[in-house]
């Protein structure tokens, strides 16, 4: 279990900071990371990280549908975590 604690914090960390990149590539207009990298890493658990990146970065806040995408993606996350917290908890 601890190593899963571990391993989340790391995924957020490092979310966290592939936002911060791209947004300093965004603006030397320089090749950008793919939102598709992006969302892969909220997915797989660094939806913490991307949350606070978008709001620390400001990145991509003009694009309703990548703010959506994010958060739709936390609530997944919260939803799937209360779900399996309830099996493994419950008598």
């Amino acid at each position: 279990m601890e190593y899963l604690i571990y391993i989340l914090i790391g995924i957020n960390l490092i979310t966290y900071l592939i936002f911060g990149i791209d947004k300093v590539k965004a603006k030397n207009k320089s090749w950008r990371i793919p939102e598709k990298t992006l969302f892969f890493l909220a997915f797989i658990g660094g939806s913490l990280g991307a949350i606070i990146g978008i709001t620390q970065f400001r990145h991509e806040t003009q694009k309703a549908d990548f703010k959506s995408i994010s958060y739709v993606i936390v609530f997944i996350q919260i939803a799937l975590i209360s779900f399996i917290g309830y099996q493994f908890f419950k008598q």
